[in-house]
């Protein structure tokens, strides 16, 4: 995954990221436990317009530390 799609996730979650894994059609996005409701967004709202915008699957999961 390049850096340029990276700082836009970055930007789109508003939150840290720790780690990014790309697996095919998905992204999985490792963020702080204390985050990781930020990052999701109400009802899902931030990762589904980031999917739309990335065109890809995103999947949130806490990072350990």
């Amino acid at each position: 995954m390049d850096a340029g799609t990276i700082e836009k996730l970055k930007l789109m979650l508003g939150v840290p990221i720790e780690k990014v894994e790309e697996q095919g059609d998905e992204i999985i996005v490792h963020v702080l436990k204390a985050q990781v409701a930020k990052a999701i967004g109400s009802n899902g709202s931030v990762v589904r317009s980031a999917e739309l915008i990335l065109n890809k699957k995103l999947t949130i999961k806490e990072s350990p530390g």
